[in-house]
């Protein structure tokens, strides 16, 4: 439980924070197939022989966040069907390489995550990630906000928008390769989807929206865990339970400030 919650404080302020700008500018899409790319990374590693698929996990993980962005930004088809493409693909490529030789069931537990599985070099790792999340998106943020009204207008203020998208996906696709194992595959993308959506229900600037989503993704992940212990559910699953409770009470007070 002491890692758990010492986990919880270093990783959802970073779900708070990236949820921000995957809402702004609507990745939804885009963040959950970061989830069925980190599954085929998980499967490489199994391929490989490594009984802790991390390192095969989070540099596959950021190649097919680039990827999906070079090809994205390269061709003609529309952003939803690469995006469909490569997450269809990842996923299937996944399962085919787990169910080999019967050996998926093992490594299930990466479908619901486990919260309370994180030992002390997992916090290590998560901490170091952590700073480096928090330094990259202090250099970038002016850039991404730019970015996210509009690509065309950012290309005229001298910024290199596929240099910048590049290191965000990157961004994303650690953040997402290293809380997997403990959030899930399946539910990995609703943290960073439900915070922003909660907090820009009820916000109208942008210094509360992203603290507003901070503090959503903090207090889900936090409550999320104690219900978790009290109730021996999974936390990953309580967690998006709790954020999902906050961004319907954001919406009935969207409704009353709307008035």
């Amino acid at each position: 439980m002491i890692n758990g919650f010492i986990a919880i404080l270093l990783v959802t302020p970073l779900f708070g924070l990236l949820s921000t700008m995957v809402v702004s500018n609507r990745m939804a899409f885009f963040s959950d197939s970061l989830g069925h790319g980190a599954f085929s990374g998980i499967a490489i590693g199994v391929l490989l022989g490594s009984t802790s698929p991390l390192a095969s996990l989070i540099i596959f993980s950021i190649l097919f966040a680039l990827l999906i962005t070079y090809i994205k930004n390269k061709t003609r088809t529309g952003a939803d069907t690469v995006i469909g493409v490569f997450s269809s693909t990842a996923i299937a490529l996944g399962l085919m390489i787990m169910s080999s030789g019967g050996s998926f069931n093992k490594f299930s537990t990466y479908l619901i995550g486990d919260l309370l599985s994180i030992s002390q070099s997992d916090l290590i790792s998560l901490a170091i990630v952590f700073v480096v999340v928090v330094i990259c998106w202090a250099f970038l943020f002016n850039r991404l906000l730019i970015l996210s009204i509009n690509q065309s207008f950012a290309r005229s203020r001298g910024i290199q928008t596929f240099t910048i998208e590049s290191i965000f996906a990157a961004m994303l696709a650690v953040v997402v390769a290293i809380s997997i194992q403990w959030v899930g595959i399946l539910i990995i993308n609703s943290m960073l989807v439900l915070p922003a959506a909660a907090a820009r229900n009820i916000t109208h600037n942008v210094k509360t929206y992203h603290l507003i989503s901070v503090a959503v993704a903090l207090i889900s992940g936090l409550s999320g865990l104690v219900l978790a212990y009290q109730f021996n559910t999974a936390a990953g699953a309580t967690i998006v339970v709790i954020a999902a409770i906050m961004y319907f009470l954001s919406l009935t007070l969207k409704s009353k400030f709307d008035r």
